[in-house]
């Protein structure tokens, strides 16, 4: 059931506070399910009719203006808000004889807070304290369709009204049964921290013993009137996260915490080359007789072994002569790459007229980058003759209970799939790799696995945000943008996760309709912030021998990237400061609103020691802002860390960060939000990369992929949430990453005076660390933890 504004088809519903028939077009009256049920179970609504976004300011007086991207109109999120429409009234919400409510989000929690504001929505509309809601995660359901993706920063956008709507009919039931049973008006009824209070007579009935005199016999549509922003209790304040204390003390469960009787721990000798493939292995019998292993089988991406502990696992790994095949990125390299791309990038068409208009010119490359979530892969199969279920962290839970039927030749509804929470996924857990590993591996052997990936493995064979660069060229003449050209040009990104799918089906109704698949994603999600006249940015792709997927956003780290530190070069050749450059020539009032809050909060300007420099960056998206200035310090002297003998890192010394989502549910999970995107922007800006060695990356651990560490976090570090300028939330999960990887590569330009070109920008040549072994990729010893038996 699709949310409506009006409802005079059903006149004969009786208006009753928070369940009332609407009339008329508020945008705050809906209609949701009582759903028949022993207990009261109201159907959620998960869609929202989404409208083209407010047109964008009028263009500031002395700029060329730019027209309106595709993005600008209908972007992504909108996409897939859209998409989860016509299976909204399939999810529930339920009170429980003892007061709590029961909510199953068909999402994905790894970390970006959704179950806390799942669980405030509720909170809010039910009138019941945030610590009686139960929030858990619901397992691929078919039926949902394209309901149960986790991406694309959209659950909070796409959920915000519908499970409100569930809540408030709750309430309202809630209210008529209380009437009933105390013989009183509902208008002399208050609900109130999980209790119906009679304002008469002082009575009350908790939600417990209404529950079941609440429900219905039979499904009933019914009206109702959420509340108004002006009476919000609950959200739009920070509240502490509902699983936090589980977290901290380590009683939260993962998957790999799932006990499953018979489960051994499970782990693949997997190739020395991407995708390499097993000929044969020497020594199958001799590594089967080895302490606790029990088996070893080979199978499509390896040579598997089950044993009692993982340390046995480790010992059995190491100990397998295996000759391999190749893989399908044999003998390639970081050079091999980029020579591909630059061969792939399609060809910018204005050029400077001479005496007449001038240009920036500049080529930008982004090398292959990894997920890095601290969790590796990790899933527990239980495969029988005829049926399977599979526990895993799966944001595309459907996908993955499709690909496991196939691959199984099983039916659909024979194959379970449990989703687990999951410890980071950065677009990682979109694919459901280990899971479907886990399924072929526990078929071959007829007993339940649990698998888990080394972190070598994931380094190596796992997926990768995918090589790139982008080709940029603006021209300008007496002060003024004209023209502004961005190519991306990128490996292959894998959307075989669900959104594909999404995009498929959507196809028609896109503005875009026309385009290839890619290039319809990139349209999808890409924008320039400003009016730089006639405005174009187009992507082309190649190779697609790499295991490749999004990492937090797309495309859009390394193009707003680029484009910020073309923005800094005009406003330098232009004599122009580079804050009151973009100012000017920002196109929405919301970005121009975090971009002088950042610049005020961080004192942008102010004199700085040579070789420090702040930098500052605007990023839109998902129908959300959010600015970022930055500052560093590039002295050798004074940063004094060296990450391997070829490079002395900079540090980030301070960020400022103004984000404004609309309305924010949550802002302490708001501010974690981008405290988290900051790291990462730093990270890939200045450490993170994988170096493509003969077809393998050289990384294969921490110690040798540089995240943001300790060293390297800025010590003042501030985040500013804006004001609420909308009813409704936008997307946050990956806002940030953008915006602060661009403010970071425009201070460390600043800083050193030569734009950087190459991200990150220590990627050097020769490696500054000794590689692990390719073969067999991982440890000698246990590492800690791993040689525990289950």
């Amino acid at each position: 059931m699709t949310a409506r504004d009006d409802a005079q088809q059903h006149p004969q519903e009786e208006s009753v506070p928070g369940e009332s028939a609407p009339r008329g077009m508020d945008r705050r009256r809906f209609l949701g399910y009582v759903l028949a049920a022993p207990t009261l179970t109201v159907a959620a609504q998960l869609g929202e009719a989404v409208l083209a976004p407010a047109p964008a300011a009028a263009a500031v007086p002395s700029v060329v203006p730019s027209l309106p991207g595709a993005s600008e109109i209908y972007d992504l999120n909108d996409m897939l808000t859209h998409a989860a429409l016509p299976t909204a009234h399939l999810i529930t919400l339920r009170i429980e004889a003892d007061g709590t409510a029961s909510f199953a989000l068909p999402r994905a929690e790894v970390g970006q807070g959704i179950t806390t504001s799942s669980a405030m929505l509720i909170a809010e509309e039910l009138d019941l304290p945030l610590e009686k809601i139960r929030v858990t995660l619901a397992d691929a359901r078919p039926e949902l369709l394209f309901n149960q993706l986790t991406g694309g920063s959209n659950t909070t956008i796409s959920t915000f009204t519908p499970i409100r709507v569930a809540a408030a009919v709750a309430r309202g039931r809630l209210l008529r049964a209380a009437a009933l049973e105390l013989g009183e008006a509902v208008g002399a009824l208050t609900a109130k921290a999980g209790a119906i209070v009679s304002s008469v007579t002082g009575r009350s009935l908790s939600y417990g013993e209404l529950a079941a005199k609440a429900a219905s016999l039979t499904d009933t549509a019914v009206g109702v009137t959420l509340k108004k922003p002006s009476e919000f209790r609950v959200i739009g304040t920070a509240q502490r996260r509902i699983d936090a204390l589980e977290a901290v003390t380590g009683r939260k469960k993962f998957a790999m915490d799932v006990r499953v009787p018979g489960a051994l721990p499970t782990m693949v000798c997997r190739p020395p080359t991407i995708n390499g493939t097993v000929r044969s292995v020497g020594n199958l019998d001799e590594v089967r007789a080895m302490p606790g292993v029990t088996d070893v089988v080979r199978i499509s991406t390896g040579v598997a072994v089950r044993a009692r502990t993982f340390g046995q696992c480790i010992d059995a790994v190491r100990a397998l002569r295996v000759s391999w095949g190749p893989g399908t990125a044999e003998g390639a390299s970081d050079a091999t790459v980029l020579r591909k791309l630059r061969a792939a990038e399609l060809p910018l068409v204005v050029p400077p007229l001479p005496l007449l208009t001038k240009a920036v010119d500049a080529r930008f490359t982004f090398h292959f980058a990894s997920n890095s979530a601290l969790e590796t892969n990790c899933a527990i199969a239980d495969v029988r003759g005829d049926s399977a279920e599979i526990w895993a962290s799966l944001k595309s839970p459907i996908v993955a209970q499709e690909q496991i039927a196939l691959q199984l030749g099983l039916p659909i509804g024979a194959v379970k799939v449990h989703v687990t929470e999951g410890g980071g996924s950065f677009g990682r857990k979109l694919f459901p790799d280990a899971a479907r590993e886990a399924a072929e591996i526990s078929r071959a052997v007829g007993k339940a696995v649990k698998l888990m990936w080394h972190r070598t493995d994931d380094f190596r064979q796992g997926r990768t945000h995918p090589m790139s660069t982008s080709r940029v060229r603006a021209t300008y003449s007496l002060g003024e943008v004209l023209t502004y050209e961005q190519r991306h040009t990128s490996v292959v990104t894998d959307f075989g996760h669900g959104l594909g799918e999404i995009i498929t089906a959507e196809a028609a109704r896109l503005p875009v309709a026309d385009l290839t698949f890619s290039e319809t994603m990139f349209q999808l999600t890409q924008q320039s912030p400003y009016h730089f006249g006639a405005t174009t940015q187009l992507l082309s792709e190649t190779d697609n021998g790499f295991n490749t997927g999004s990492m937090r956003n797309i495309y859009s780290p390394n193009v707003r990237c680029a484009q910020e530190l073309v923005v800094d070069e005009l406003a330098r050749r232009m004599g122009r400061d580079a804050y009151a450059f973009r100012r000017q020539h920002l196109k929405d009032e919301r970005a121009r609103a975090v971009l002088e809050k950042v610049a005020e909060v961080g004192e942008w300007g102010r004199r700085m020691p040579a070789g420090t420099a702040q930098g500052i960056a605007v990023h839109p998206e998902y129908h959300a802002f959010v600015a970022v200035l930055a500052e560093i310090d590039c002295r050798p002297e004074t940063t004094g860390r060296k990450i391997h003998d070829a490079y002395t890192g900079p540090r980030v010394t301070k960020v400022v960060c103004a984000v404004d989502v609309g309305l924010a549910v949550n802002p302490r999970g708001l501010e974690a939000q981008m405290m988290g995107g900051i790291i990462d922007g730093i990270a890939v800006t200045l450490t993170s990369g994988l170096h493509l060695q003969n077809g393998h990356f050289a990384e294969g651990s921490w110690d040798n992929y540089f995240y943001t560490r300790q060293w390297n976090t800025p010590p003042e570090l501030e985040i500013v949430v804006m004001p609420p300028t909308s009813d409704t939330p936008g997307g946050a999960g990956e806002l940030a990453v953008a915006g602060a990887m661009a403010a970071v590569a425009c201070a460390y330009g600043r800083a050193t005076g030569t734009m950087p070109t190459t991200f990150p920008v220590n990627h050097a040549e020769p490696l500054g660390f000794e590689p692990l072994p390719t073969t067999p990729p991982i440890p000698a010893s246990p590492v800690d933890g791993l040689d525990r038996a289950f």
